[in-house]
């Protein structure tokens, strides 16, 4: 990957079709996502369409699935797939995987696999989905074995548009999203490298506080338009938290077009944008070894 060439690198975008045609959601929670975020245009990229769509705006991204076949039923894009695509395209594609956290020591060498054998860089979790708090004990095993590996942990924090509008929000509890959650694991592991993925309403303030305490605990602004951001994230990303806050646009339910084009009319200082937009991602995904 030419990092120098890179206009940005995007640290959120999803896999949600599969080689076979099958997707992640239900058409339930498809719909009420859908409508949740305006999507315009194709809702079901594939992966080689996603590497397409990032190399002709000159930009890497993080893509991973989302492994909620336990609670939804829905089985996931296989994490395998999604490596061999970024294999396939390494210009333009970072691979992350996902493990659901039931599966214990099961997943924990799962885990081990996909790093050593196929390239992984990070895991994605999704507590609302996969219906746990961040802090179970139940979950160490895996933190374990991440820290271990030396990959990053993502963890989907605040509301979540997976269900939003659908009778009940689709089943969906937002009680497991809360961040404080996040911060005994990065107490507990304190090697590993976390994201708090999107603005985290409505706990943002206790987002800022962990990502300012706690050294490893970065924060990516996937998920919402910047111009709804609010007004003490984008404070904290212009001063204590600009080596830590990444680009992320939650893509395909965001795209970057639409997120950057907001984001071009926030009132973020020159010399932090290039760190948002990309040189703290090169940095925690290990493509640059540049200093702060």
């Amino acid at each position: 990957m030419d990092v120098d060439s890179l206009v940005a690198i995007d640290v959120h975008t999803h896999a949600e079709v599969s080689q076979e045609g099958t997707t992640s959601l239900n058409e339930e929670l498809h719909e009420a996502s859908s409508a949740y975020f305006k999507v315009e245009g194709d809702r079901k990229p594939t992966l080689p369409e996603i590497a397409a769509y990032f190399r002709e705006r000159s930009m890497a991204c993080v893509v991973f699935p989302v492994d909620t076949e336990s609670t939804t039923g829905q089985p996931a894009v296989p994490n395998e797939e999604v490596a061999q695509a970024a294999a396939e395209h390494p210009d333009v594609l970072i691979p992350f995987a996902s493990i659901d956290p039931a599966k214990g020591r099961l997943g924990a060498r799962q885990a081990r696999r996909l790093v050593e054998e196929f390239g992984v860089k990070g895991f994605k979790f999704h507590p609302n989905l996969q219906e746990f708090y961040p802090n179970d004990r139940g979950a160490y095993v895996l933190y374990e074995t991440l820290a271990e590996l030396g990959t990053v942990a993502l963890f989907h924090t605040g509301q979540t548009g997976i269900g939003a509008g659908a009778p009940g929000g689709g089943g969906i509890r937002l009680k497991y999203s809360n961040p404080l959650h996040v911060d005994d694991v990065a107490a507990d592991f304190p090697e590993l490298d976390i994201i708090l993925a999107h603005p985290s309403f409505p706990w943002q303030d206790e987002a800022l506080s962990i990502a300012t305490h706690k050294p490893r605990v970065h924060i990516d602004l996937s998920g919402w338009s910047p111009r709804y951001f609010p007004p003490q994230l984008v404070q904290y990303a212009n001063t204590l938290l600009q080596d830590k806050v990444l680009f992320g646009s939650d893509y395909p339910v965001i795209s970057p077009d639409r997120w950057l084009k907001s984001f071009d009319k926030l009132d973020i200082k020159p010399e932090v944008r290039p760190k948002i937009l990309k040189d703290n991602a090169a940095r925690l995904l290990g493509l640059t070894t540049d200093p702060k």
